[in-house]
Order: structure tokens, then sequence, then C-alpha cells
């Protein structure tokens, strides 16, 4: 196994970007985003979903990001598939991060991933710094690919903190530790999360009205989650299924909706799913914490969907999930919770797109 070491800035420069460095524009062909971005005048790359990730392959013993940052985002540096470092982004002037040092000799596959929300943080990188002869080269995209559709659960929310008496805090939050990023990687599939915490299908998280402005059939149409209300149009990728995990917040406490309010925007996101991407299959899923309002509700939706073609009810994850075991911060499902809802999912989607299951014994 190659053995590494790896430094982490959170100022400028690090000591083993020299001056015969390379810096290449984050909009070169070789950089791969997967996940909803903006790409800006002078080369630069913008994007704020939770899970947006790039890849590249890169020849070269180091190699260095130059980023800046709106708020503050956690971001999964990966070396040839091995997780190596969680680090620190922030502050709006463009700052050079050292990712990897003292490599082996030989080419190599970088994969940052933002694995913290849009709500705290956007992200522009500017570009990668290479060592002086140096080069990059594309990483083919794997066959299969997953959009999720989602809240905090999505996110990961509290999946690295400690127990559910933890207050949330942004250190703590690892979508790669969650459901749907755990799913893809057993599927060795591509993925882009859209997914916000506290989002409702039609209400957000303790709203004091019934339907709230910006709710996940609005904020799904955008190309960033919350800075920006630029019009996303759909050609980056074409999920191969659509995973929708929405509701426990839509009847949290204070203003609950109707139950045709929700049950007519969950109908309004598939149909703009389907819209946008063609006939693909939908899963929709029922949070292991439903109450008895959002129970109903979902009832509703499976008499409301029958008609529809490829759209699919998952099996309840209740009795999944316990608080003293599987809970992180504020209650939400912490890694070994996280797998537990990945791991009852995932014959369902082996099912739906003829996926062949791993071996397991």
């Amino acid at each position: 196994m190659k053995h590494f070491l790896f430094s982490i800035m959170v100022a400028a420069l690090a000591l083993s970007v020299s001056a015969a460095d390379k810096t290449i524009a984050a909009d070169c062909s070789d950089i791969s985003f997967s996940g909803r971005v903006q790409h800006l005048s002078g080369g630069a790359v913008r994007y704020d979903w939770v899970g947006t990730y790039f890849q590249t392959e890169f020849s070269g013993r180091r190699i260095a990001a130059v980023l800046s940052e709106e708020g503050t985002s956690y971001h999964n540096v990966f070396i040839d598939g091995n997780f190596v470092a969680k680090i620190k982004v922030s502050g709006a002037e463009p700052t050079t991060y050292t990712l990897a040092d003292n490599l082996a000799k030989g080419k190599h596959i970088l994969r940052l991933q933002k694995c913290t929300e849009g709500e705290f943080g956007c992200t522009t990188l500017h570009g990668l710094v290479l060592e002086s002869g140096a080069s990059l080269g594309k990483v083919s995209p794997r066959k299969r690919f997953i959009e999720v559709i989602g809240d905090s659960y999505t996110c990961g929310y509290g999946t690295e903190s400690k127990s559910a008496n933890e207050r949330f805090a942004l250190e703590t939050e690892n979508c790669d530790k969650a459901y749907g990023c755990i799913i893809a990687r057993y599927f060795d599939a591509d993925y882009a999360l859209v997914a916000h915490s506290g989002q409702g299908i039609v209400r957000h998280y303790g709203d004091s009205v019934q339907v709230s402005a910006n709710n996940m059939p609005n904020r799904w149409m955008h190309v960033f989650d919350a800075h920006g209300k630029e019009k996303y149009d759909f050609k980056a990728y074409r999920p191969d299924i659509v995973i929708i995990q929405l509701g426990e917040n839509d009847f949290s406490p204070t203003a609950i909706p109707a139950e045709e309010h929700y049950v007519g925007n969950y109908i309004r996101l598939i149909e703009n799913v389907k819209e946008k991407y063609g006939d693909v299959p939908v899963l929709c899923v029922t949070p292991f914490a439903a109450n008895i309002y959002l129970k109903a509700a979902i009832a509703s939706l499976r008499d409301r969907t029958l008609g529809m073609s490829r759209v699919y009810m998952a099996h309840s994850l209740g009795n999944l999930v316990s608080r003293d075991n599987d809970m992180g911060a504020d209650g939400h499902p912490n890694y070994q919770g996280q797998c537990k809802i990945a791991m009852s999912l995932i014959p369902q989607i082996s099912f739906i797109m003829n996926w062949n299951l791993k071996e397991l014994f």
C-alpha cells in the first residue's frame, strides 16, 4: 500500500509550493465536477450544494488547490480512493491549500468533496497547483449516477458527533457518512446531492406558515442552494435513479400543513424530475422517525402515484435507528445510523435498477 505524507493548509502558501509550480485553471477539461456548478469568467468554478466534488488524475509528487469561500465549508480530500484529510476552507481571498505532498512517483487521482451544506458556505475553485513538469488527466465517469433529494439526513448533519445530546456543529457534518454517499459507494456510482437541513416538500422545520416560500420543489430548480437564484439547466448529468427523502420537517411543530399541500408538492417535484431527466425511476423514502401525520400523507402519496410511471415507495424505515447507539447531534443519525438506512434501501434499489448486490459473506 502506498504511504503518503499529507500537509493541510489554512493559511496562504505551503512551503512545498515553489515558484516553479504551475497553476491550471479550474475550468480545465481534465477537471470533472459532479453536481451543480457555475463557471465564472477567468476559469474559476463556484458551487455550494453539499456533496459537490471534482476529480482529476495528476502526475507528480504533490498537488494543491487555490480556493476562496463565502462563509465556511469543510472538504474531504481523497487520493487514489483513500480518504486522507478533512480540511476547513474559509476566507474571501484565493488561498492555496496543499492537499497532498511527498507522494510516490507516478499518476494519482484526486477527489475533493464539499462535505458541508450550502447554507454555511459557497466554494470557488480557482485552480490546481502542480509541480513543474506535472500534468493532469481526465477521470472517466462511473457507469452509474444517483441523485438524492433530501434534508439534514442527506446532508450528514451530526454524522461525526458523539451523541444525540450534542448540538449541531459544522465540523461534525459530513455528507460522505450519510446514506446517499454510502449507497453511491456501494453501487460504484457517481452522485449529486440536492439537500438542505430543515427543508421540506412544502414547509421548513418550525415555520410559522403551512407553505414555506422556498420549499424543495422551488430550491431544486436552482444552480445554488443558498448563494444565488440562477436557474439550473439540468445539462450536467442525467441520473439513473432519483431518491427523495423529505417530510419530517414538513410536519414539525407549529403550523402543520394540510395533507394535500404535502402530497401536491411531492407530486409536483416528481413531475419536475420526470420532465428534466426523462422517465427515470424515483424512489420515495419515508423517514425512519415519521410521525402519524407524515405517515398518513405518505399513504395518500402512495395512492396518488399508483398511475405514475416508475415511481416507487420505499419500505418502512421504522424500528431501525436507536437513540442510544445510532444518533448524533440533535437526534440525527450518526454514521452507524446512516449505514442502517443505506442498508435498508440498497436491496430496493437493486430490485428497481437490476443492479447486482455485492457478495456479503
